[in-house]
C-alpha cells in the first residue's frame, strides 16, 4: 500500500503525466511529431517550476529538514527550527539551472534531434529532485517509503529511467538516419 498516489506525494509528477498525455493526444490529432511539442513543453517547464517553488517558499510549503547552515530559514508558520530552504534549492536547480542546460542543448541541436530536450528534461529534473529530496521533509501523509526514500524520489527514479530510455531511443534514431 505504499503506492497510494491518491493520498498525495505526486503533485508535480502527476501533472507531468497529464501534460505528456495531453501533448501526445494533441500531436496525434493534428498528425504532428509528438516530440516537437514535448520538447517545447520541456523547455519552458523550468520557468513554471521556478515560480512554483518560489510560491512554495513564500507559503512555507515543502520546507526542508532542520539545519545549521548559515542560510537556514525559520518558517514561523511551521515551528521555530532553522531549516534548509529546499524550495529555493529546487527553484535554482529544477528552474534556473535546468532551463539554462536545456536552452544550451536546444540551441546546439539540429531539428533532427526531436525528443532530445524531452529526454534531458526527464533525466535532469529527476536527478535534481532526487538529491534535493534528501534535504526536504517528506510528505506528511506518506513519510519515508522503500529504502528510506520519499515518494518524490521513487517517482524521480522511474522518470529518470524513462528519460534515459527515450534518450537512447532518440539517439539510435539519429544514428540510423
Amino acid at each position: 500500500d505504499i503506492f497510494k498516489i491518491w493520498e498525495g506525494g505526486m503533485s508535480f509528477h502527476g501533472g507531468l503525466i497529464g501534460i505528456i498525455l495531453s501533448t501526445v493526444l494533441f500531436a496525434k490529432k493534428y498528425k504532428e511529431n509528438i516530440f516537437v511539442y514535448t520538447d517545447l513543453v520541456a523547455l519552458v517547464a523550468p520557468i513554471g517550476i521556478f515560480f512554483g517553488r518560489l510560491a512554495n517558499f513564500i507559503n512555507s510549503e515543502l520546507y526542508g529538514i532542520p539545519s545549521t547552515v548559515p542560510w537556514a530559514v525559520i518558517f514561523i508558520k511551521i515551528d521555530d527550527l532553522a531549516r534548509h530552504p529546499s524550495q529555493l534549492y529546487e527553484a535554482l536547480f529544477e528552474g534556473v539551472i535546468l532551463f539554462i542546460i536545456l536552452l544550451y542543448f536546444k540551441n546546439k541541436s539540429s531539428n533532427k534531434n526531436k525528443g532530445l530536450i524531452s529526454a534531458l528534461f526527464l533525466i535532469l529534473y529527476s536527478v535534481f529532485r532526487f538529491f534535493i529530496e534528501f534535504l526536504r521533509v517528506p510528505d506528511e501523509q506518506l513519510g519515508y517509503l522503500i529504502f528510506n526514500l520519499t515518494m518524490g524520489q521513487i517517482i524521480s527514479i522511474l522518470f529518470a529511467l524513462i528519460g534515459i530510455i527515450l534518450f537512447y531511443i532518440k539517439n539510435e534514431d539519429r544514428q540510423i538516419n
